[in-house]
């Protein structure tokens, strides 16, 4: 639900963490996949710190103080309709925000698709037929399709998770995305963000581990209507608040759906 600011609210203050790098970024394999798979130079990640004690009853109110910062406005990264990097710059009047389910700490989430017929014993992934897309299998029927015989593979709650989403966003990939033969890659970029984005602390008396974080899929507007991640919607354009309510840090997990470069010489700035 939209949330307007309010004169008396006591805001949030946020700083950008220049000099933190995230992993997926920056390591040349991934950049090759990412590459492939049409995302690189549309894909970023930013990390910014902020003053009071997150409370997740107040997160509209957080991500409506994030994108009116100043300091959020001068930095924030996104793409115009050019395709080319700016910064947030436009006054947020209001936002969009959906509470991401994020309580997955192993990969055990996909283990049905390799038990339903998505995927062979070897790992590669089963073609098949479909009236539109030449070249089909079954792993984005699963996704798409809500006919499908194996769409409900994956239960509606784990469908939401935060780790489940970055999975089925790298596996539809940008416009001119060369899909994989084999599942692992997905798997393993999906893990490796997640690890990126998302903390976790062990509990010392049972010694379990729980995620601490909090994930927003958020859309900001201006005064002409929405503006961020862009004005164009596509469910392959998409930003995220992961928050660390600990550390007091908010990563931005932003994608924005079009031709990614096709040279893997250049990494993205994290």
């Amino acid at each position: 639900m939209a949330e307007e600011t309010h004169c008396f609210e006591q805001t949030y203050t946020f700083n950008l963490l220049s000099n933190k790098h995230f992993t997926f970024l920056r390591d040349s394999h991934t950049s090759g996949l990412l590459m492939k798979w049409s995302m690189l130079e549309r894909i970023s990640a930013q990390a910014f710190n902020f003053d009071q004690t997150f409370q997740a009853y107040r997160k509209n109110e957080f991500a409506l103080h994030f994108f009116q910062d100043p300091c959020v406005k001068k930095y924030l990264k996104m793409l115009n309709t050019s395709g080319v990097w700016i910064t947030l710059g436009n006054e947020i009047t209001h936002v969009d925000v959906e509470v991401v389910p994020c309580t997955k700490v192993s990969v055990d989430i996909f283990d049905p698709i390799f038990s339903s017929g998505i995927v062979h014993p070897s790992g590669h992934i089963v073609k098949c037929y479909h009236e539109v897309h030449p070249d089909f299998d079954e792993l984005r029927m699963m996704l798409l399709e809500e006919d499908s015989d194996h769409y409900n593979v994956v239960s509606p709650c784990d469908r939401q998770e935060f780790l489940f989403r970055l999975f089925k966003h790298i596996v539809l990939g940008g416009e001119l995305c060369q899909y994989e033969d084999i599942i692992s890659p997905y798997i393993e970029t999906a893990k490796l963000i997640y690890k990126n984005l998302v903390s976790v602390q062990k509990n010392s008396e049972t010694k379990e581990i729980k995620v601490v974080s909090t994930v927003l899929q958020v859309s900001a507007y201006d005064g002409n209507g929405i503006y961020y991640p862009s004005g164009r919607d596509n469910e392959q354009t998409f930003a995220y608040l992961c928050i660390d309510p600990f550390k007091r840090h908010v990563y931005v997990l932003y994608h924005s759906f079009g031709v990614g470069l096709f040279s893997d010489n250049s990494l993205l700035c994290s």
